[in-house]
């Protein structure tokens, strides 16, 4: 599997319509990256981040999404998973739709003609709940079995759900107005990864600007056009995201949330959070907590 960060290549014949992969290993695959085909993903195991086009939240064990064509997208596990004593495991079986394979005119059949409208029209990324999700889960669970005819109907059935269901949940609320060029894209990746990896600490403008080879102007316009949003609201996205998994899953002050998280000031945190999460941080836990007990 060649791993450029954007242009990804699904390792599938190129006349497979479907393509069922389950990805295994201490942590998932770590680079922002996208492809032409569909993708219907389950996660078994694992947990931390799922950055696709302008959303950006956290995702666990159950977990079920839909990408279409196109969508840059990098489940980053959390860091815990990255350390050489983790014996922790990330797991997700994945199912990967190329129309390209089939064609226009297959799609416009009078038959699949539904399906192809549907298809054309849908795009962006979404979270699956509810029966639909239980039902797909038990679909892609035996899918590893089954080969040739049985395999593309079990593959239409798929979409049938998907396509009739009223479970899934738009991500995105911003798409980039065309798409980027394989370097743009890398640009692009390395700076996610960047942001990702180290918003524990202290980024500055200048230092992306930097690894982008772009002036500041330059970089603050990339970086919304590409995302809908500016560097500093983004940042601050993902570090009080971080912050809101420290407030559930550990003993930590808030002012030790804080600044484990990137901040510096813990009335500007404070500000922040609420502004993101709708509730203070102290509140957030308190109900977090008490509904998992």
């Amino acid at each position: 599997m060649a791993k450029k960060i954007i242009s990804f290549q699904i390792p599938k014949s190129n006349k497979e319509f479907v393509r069922f992969q389950i990805d295994s290993g201490k942590h998932f695959y770590e680079k922002l990256h996208q492809h032409p085909q569909w993708q219907l993903t389950l996660i078994i195991e694992g947990k931390g981040q799922l950055m696709v086009g302008d959303y950006l939240g956290r995702f666990g064990p159950g977990d079920m999404f839909l990408f279409t064509s196109n969508m840059p997208h990098v489940f980053r596990s959390d860091p815990s998973y990255f350390e050489e004593s983790n014996e922790k495991l990330s797991i997700g079986y994945t199912l990967f739709f190329d129309f390209e394979v089939l064609g226009p005119s297959m799609l416009e059949l009078d038959e699949l003609n539904e399906l192809g409208h549907w298809v054309s029209h849908v795009r962006g990324s979404y979270m699956i709940s509810n029966e639909t999700k239980e039902t797909l889960q038990e679909e892609m669970l035996h899918f590893e079995d089954v080969k040739g005819l049985e395999k593309l109907l079990q593959a239409l059935r798929v979409l049938k759900l998907l396509k009739d269901s009223s479970n899934l949940k738009t991500l995105n609320k911003y798409f980039s107005e065309r798409d980027y060029t394989e370097s743009e894209g890398k640009r692009m990746g390395n700076i996610m990864n960047y942001i990702l990896t180290k918003s524990h600490k202290v980024i500055q403008l200048g230092d992306m600007a930097d690894m982008a080879h772009l002036s500041k102007e330059a970089f603050c316009r990339f970086f919304k056009d590409r995302t809908g949003k500016t560097f500093t609201a983004f940042l601050s996205q993902v570090r009080i995201h971080h912050a809101s998994q420290l407030l559930i899953e550990s003993d930590l002050s808030i002012a030790e949330v804080a600044y484990q998280s990137g901040f510096q000031n813990l009335s500007y945190f404070n500000r922040v959070f609420k502004r993101i999460q709708g509730e203070s941080p102290k509140d957030y836990r308190l109900r977090r907590l008490g509904s998992i007990r």
